[in-house]
């Protein structure tokens, strides 16, 4: 199971929290080293010279196997049938949303997200159909753990890329195996069944993806970096966030 989780963790670490928040950024050559040797950037990524080497293997990997999968699911599956698998697994993440509300003392949200999971673990068949939008309910941004230990004083720690989990922290990464153990999908005991699950959830968090890679540009490393710490910044502070992303793009980023 603990495989198949890190790959599960590819699309969502790497890539989905990092392009949802992302902007455009000047055109730029990538360089094998660091971009920038500027104080700040040494203090957010001192290993960045390993990170991209664990980078270049994630992309890769998602390059010729992932991506490719992802291309063929969308365009075999109609879009009905892609959203309620969409809904339905995004459903299951109310449950992980629910313990971290109440643990960073969030009360209101633990409300609206408890009833949107019985409403749509029910009248919305299983999760397939987002009911709960409609009654007033709409879906938030999400927690997990690491959001936690955010909220509980915990530090950042350096920034780190892990195989096949993709961008982290620290302190993200400590949250990971909270996040696995708060899965409904990780407590299903036929083998098959659950791997089955795990694989379509990662192959449609994937195919969400594949406008959202058309906001790439510049540095890619440097770019999803930048983008991955200023998501997680929005999300720990439900949605006050300095912003300073391209900073490491020089002055010139400016004139965009």
């Amino acid at each position: 199971m603990g495989f198949k989780v890190f790959i599960r963790q590819v699309s969502a670490g790497l890539l989905l929290i990092c392009c949802a928040h992302a902007v455009h950024a000047q055109e730029n050559p990538a360089e094998a080293g660091p971009l920038s040797d500027s104080p700040a950037v040494v203090d957010r990524d001192p290993w960045e010279g390993f990170n991209r080497k664990i980078f270049v293997f994630n992309d890769t990997l998602d390059t010729w196997f992932l991506k490719p999968v992802a291309k063929g699911y969308r365009f075999v599956t109609p879009d009905p049938l892609e959203t309620g698998v969409s809904n339905f697994f995004s459903n299951l993440l109310e449950i992980r949303n629910v313990l971290n509300d109440v643990l960073q003392w969030k009360w209101g949200q633990a409300g609206n997200d408890t009833g949107r999971f019985l409403v749509n673990s029910t009248v919305g068949i299983a999760g397939l159909i987002d009911v709960a939008q409609y009654i007033g309910m709409p879906r938030s941004a999400g927690e997990d753990f690491g959001q936690t230990l955010a909220v509980w004083g915990v530090g950042q720690g350096n920034f780190v890329v892990l195989p096949f989990f993709g961008a982290s922290t620290f302190r993200d990464a400590a949250g990971m195996p909270v996040n696995t153990l708060v899965s409904p999908i990780s407590y299903v005991d036929h083998v098959p069944t659950r791997n089955t699950l795990y694989g379509t959830s990662l192959v449609d968090t994937r195919a969400q993806l594949l406008s959202a890679e058309e906001l790439i540009s510049g540095d890619k490393y440097v770019f999803l970096r930048d983008a991955y710490l200023q998501r997680r910044e929005f999300l720990i502070n439900d949605g006050v966030v300095e912003d300073d992303f391209g900073a490491d793009f020089g002055d010139d980023f400016d004139e965009f």
